[in-house]
């Protein structure tokens, strides 16, 4: 099957299986390894990814349903200056330690900031829900995302 998807704001065109899994295809195809495949069930959010605009597991989505979508990945989010707030204030809070979690993390942190650019703690800990982090604890990854919203004043 063609399909054609904007990917980290490139047109991609594809030949591929319809029901091959958006994670395969990021980091198989398209060497987009950022994006983790932890327990390939959708829920521990390592392969976070964000599908015209909302926060999706790419381990739970057929490559078919991405025909004319716009996806972002975590090497997409680096390079803009959101993404360099984002990692910046995660290292300042000491939100990583293994890093396995960290690139599905900053993406639910960038959705949560679109949406909600002043979040409480409440609202962080709900837009983290679904991704899971083995190490670090997570009173650390929501000082992070407090301190980029601070930082990041008037970027979401």
């Amino acid at each position: 099957m063609k399909i054609e998807m904007t990917v980290n704001g490139e047109l991609r065109k594809l030949d591929v299986n319809p029901l091959s899994r958006l994670l395969d295809i990021l980091r198989n195809d398209l060497s987009l390894t950022g994006t983790k495949e932890g327990c390939g069930e959708g829920e521990c959010g390592a392969c976070s990814a964000l599908m015209n605009g909302l926060l999706v597991n790419t381990c739970l989505i057929p490559i078919a349903q991405c025909d004319g979508s716009e996806i972002l990945t975590i090497e997409g989010l680096a390079s803009s200056k959101r993404g360099e707030v984002l990692t910046e204030a995660f290292a300042e809070a000491h939100s990583v330690q293994c890093g396995f979690c960290t690139p599905g993390m900053v993406l639910a942190a960038e959705s949560l900031l679109r949406k909600t650019p002043k979040p409480d703690e409440q609202q962080i800990r709900e837009g983290l829900a679904g991704n899971i982090c083995r190490c670090t604890g997570y009173d650390m990854i929501i000082d992070g995302i407090q301190l980029a919203a601070e930082k990041g004043d008037g970027l979401w």
